[in-house]
């Protein structure tokens, strides 16, 4: 009877790893997972993690611990998830047969600056070929992100690199849908958004990301030697996450949307000074790996959120903080005060604003009926009070 294969799992218990190291066991692996202990699994988790994988506890970001824990040995596979990805490609050189390793989006040029592109922003969506972050890009993280590509195929040729994007879903060291999810159970009745919350970005549900990574694993010859950005097959806006999670919790909100210099309660679920859209093509990791969701992402957001409402953060506590968001609901409410005084003076100016020829929805067909468009004052008025909010769901 032949060995089984064996898998080296560097990481493998974050939010993604023990799905990744669950499917390799399925797959007749004979798995070893390295990483610190830090965040080994605790008794909320029993059950993720098997006891017939074996731990190797060592520092992964240390070329040479993680060089003496390992030894001479040597693996069918190796999965970097964690550590210092460009030593430890290194490292595993000529050590396994098949390497997968997973890294950010943010390799992409104005990921991190998507200001300093013209025409603004990015493209939606962004090609998978699009030009990649250069030498005098500000943040050296991003730059370092490119370089360590670089380094993975440096080493191994046929390795399969996939870009992550910002994850959601169970055990996420800080989830960034915490701020939705508090909200909607501390039944706030508005939400703030910026921009009318149309603002877009691929984002990934931990089992739709563990999956792509297995898919990797099972090396399909197409994949060999390729780089693949890991995204859900769809995105939702903010507005539309905001109505699935109150829908999942039980609750409606009104969404008011501001404009984003002043929708400051906003930041933290845009996660950047910019609304503009980060959207990823993942058409090759559906051609190559053969990707489909696990969850569809309206299924996902939910799971994500009820997972949290039964897993909440402290409040208060140092990971509310790292999000950015005070929770400060008294200054929201005196935000949103104002902010409707100022439309009711606005409303005001708009009866006193006389057009020589008002503006229309057009339309591109010609016939004796009346353009269908808005043709009177007031009813120009409420298309601009619809606009300005957004009904209670």
């Amino acid at each position: 009877m032949a060995a089984p294969r064996t898998a080296l799992v560097i990481g493998g218990t974050g939010p993604t790893g023990p799905l990744v190291v669950n499917g390799l066991v399925a797959r007749g692996f004979d798995v070893t997972i390295l990483h610190t202990g830090r965040h080994e699994l605790g008794p909320q988790d029993a059950g993720l993690i098997g006891p017939e994988v074996r731990h190797i506890h060592t520092d992964p970001f240390d070329g040479e611990a993680t060089a003496d824990a390992l030894g001479s040995e040597s693996f069918d596979l190796a999965v970097v998830m964690y550590g210092r990805l460009r030593v430890l490609a290194s490292l595993l050189a000529r050590r396994c047969s098949h390497f997968v390793s997973i890294g950010g989006v943010g390799v992409y040029r104005g990921f991190g600056s998507p200001d300093d592109l013209f025409p603004l922003g990015m493209t939606v969506p962004l090609p998978h070929g699009a030009p990649l972050v250069g030498d005098g890009e500000d943040f050296r993280k991003l730059r370092m992100i490119r370089v360590t590509e670089e380094s993975v195929f440096e080493h191994h040729p046929q390795a399969i690199h996939l870009r992550y994007p910002q994850l959601y879903g169970p055990r996420q060291p800080l989830p960034r849908e915490w701020p939705l999810v508090r909200r909607a159970l501390d039944r706030r009745p508005h939400l703030v958004v910026a921009d009318a919350g149309l603002t877009v970005k691929s984002q990934g549900w931990t089992g739709n990301a563990a999956h792509a990574t297995l898919l990797a694993c099972d090396a399909p010859t197409a994949a060999l030697g390729g780089i693949y950005n890991v995204a859900d097959s769809s995105a939702l806006s903010i507005a539309q996450i905001a109505e699935v999670i109150a829908d999942e919790l039980n609750h409606s909100w009104e969404l008011v949307s501001l404009p984003y210099d002043l929708a400051a309660p906003a930041r933290p679920m845009v996660g950047s000074w910019s609304t503009t859209h980060r959207v990823l093509d993942i058409g090759p990791t559906v051609r190559d790996l053969g990707y489909h969701d696990v969850l569809a992402p309206v299924d996902a957001w939910r799971a994500a959120a009820r997972w949290l409402a039964e897993n909440p953060l402290e409040r208060g506590g140092a990971l509310e903080q790292r999000l950015g968001d005070p929770f400060d609901y008294d200054a929201e409410d005196r935000l949103l005060a104002a902010w409707r005084d100022v439309r009711r003076g606005f409303e005001v100016t708009l009866q006193n604003l006389a057009w020589t020829s008002e503006p229309n929805y057009g339309s591109a067909y010609v016939g004796n009926r009346p353009n269908p468009g808005v043709t009177e004052k007031r009813q120009s008025l409420n298309a601009v009070e619809s606009a300005t909010k957004t009904t209670a769901r």
